[in-house]
């Protein structure tokens, strides 16, 4: 079986705003997607409404074969706004760019941890959590029991933060010492 066949995580980008058009018509497909969501209050027409919306705009995750998506792209007009997220290496400049793929690991606990309608989840610009050293841990009580996360003082206070490499990170911000676990490998 070909690379092009395997199913992956494909986080993509999706221009102007229409990452939940998108998602609907992916799982008509039945075709695997998360987009992280998050309660805000809007104002329309002097009413104060609380949303379900994106919390990330323009970002959703596809679990498929990049076969599979660039061939939808290519034949389906609701997919024309995806766009392959690529990375390029800092070693070798000369090196083509490469689709970003999450690890299904990776994937499975920033689900987890972002799944939860919790007011204790921020979302930060993942440059904010680069800076930051820390240990990484298990969540082993409360809401974010399984999720694994890595200990970051942000605004003097210390935070787990969950995060998917080069694109998103969020913070959660009310977890107990007590209900924390310190993993050996802080490498991942």
């Amino acid at each position: 079986m070909a690379e092009r066949d395997v199913a992956y995580w494909y986080p993509m980008r999706v221009t102007y705003n229409r990452e939940l058009k998108v998602k609907e018509r992916l799982d008509a497909l039945d075709i695997e997607t998360y987009i992280p969501m998050r309660y805000q209050i809007v104002v329309r027409g002097g009413n104060r409404r609380r949303l379900l919306v994106p919390a990330i705009h323009n970002l959703i995750f596809v679990h498929s074969s990049q076969a599979n998506i660039t061939n939808l792209k290519m034949t389906d007009p609701t997919m024309e706004p995806l766009r392959y997220i690529m990375h390029k290496s800092h070693e070798d400049k000369d090196a083509p760019a490469t689709i970003v793929r999450v690890p299904d690991a990776q994937m499975e606990n920033f689900i987890k941890a972002t799944k939860i309608d919790d007011d204790s989840l921020v979302y930060l610009n993942y440059e904010e959590y680069l800076s930051k050293p820390g240990k990484r841990v298990l969540i082993i009580d409360g809401p974010f029991t399984g999720v694994e996360g890595v200990i970051k003082r942000i605004k003097k206070n210390r935070q787990v933060v969950v995060a998917i490499d080069d694109l998103a990170a969020v913070m959660i911000t009310a977890v107990p010492r007590s209900y924390l676990k310190e993993l050996e490998d802080s490498n991942r």
